[in-house]
């Protein structure tokens, strides 16, 4: 279990946000870039439920407070870079709920990043529209 001043880290990446994930002995308090997190995702209750997944999945929602540093992207991304990097930490911490968050894939960074422009082309796949006459 953690010290009061001890903490555990994870960081996570989605398309081009970054979030960096400290967990510390509390009573379930989640602030993200200072502010807490239904200040900062709008009190979108979706965004809001998929940060806490992690926690909710191995039942540590009030044992925690998580601090989270995210930067890069937009709001879907930073929440995805969070879910993940909540789950290294908890990984970190204890090794036997691993296989669990495993299981729920919550441990895998999703690859999918944005496709470059190519030239000749008006964006990545979209080119001018084609003319038989």
């Amino acid at each position: 279990m953690a010290k009061s001043n001890a903490y555990f880290y994870g960081l996570g990446r989605r398309k081009s946000a970054t979030a960096r994930a400290r967990l510390t002995g509390g009573k379930g308090a989640i602030t993200v870039n200072g502010k807490s997190a239904e200040n900062y995702l709008d009190n979108n209750k979706t965004l809001i439920a998929e940060i806490t997944d992690p926690l909710a999945l191995v039942g540590k929602q009030k044992d925690f407070d998580v601090s989270i540093v995210v930067s890069g992207g937009g709001m879907s991304g930073q929440v995805d870079a969070c879910k993940l990097a909540i789950s290294k930490a908890i990984s970190e911490m204890d090794e036997g709920l691993r296989g669990t968050l495993k299981k729920a894939r919550l441990l895998k960074r999703d690859p999918r990043e944005k496709e470059r422009k190519k030239y000749g082309l008006r964006s990545a796949r979209k080119r001018e529209q084609y003319s038989k006459r």
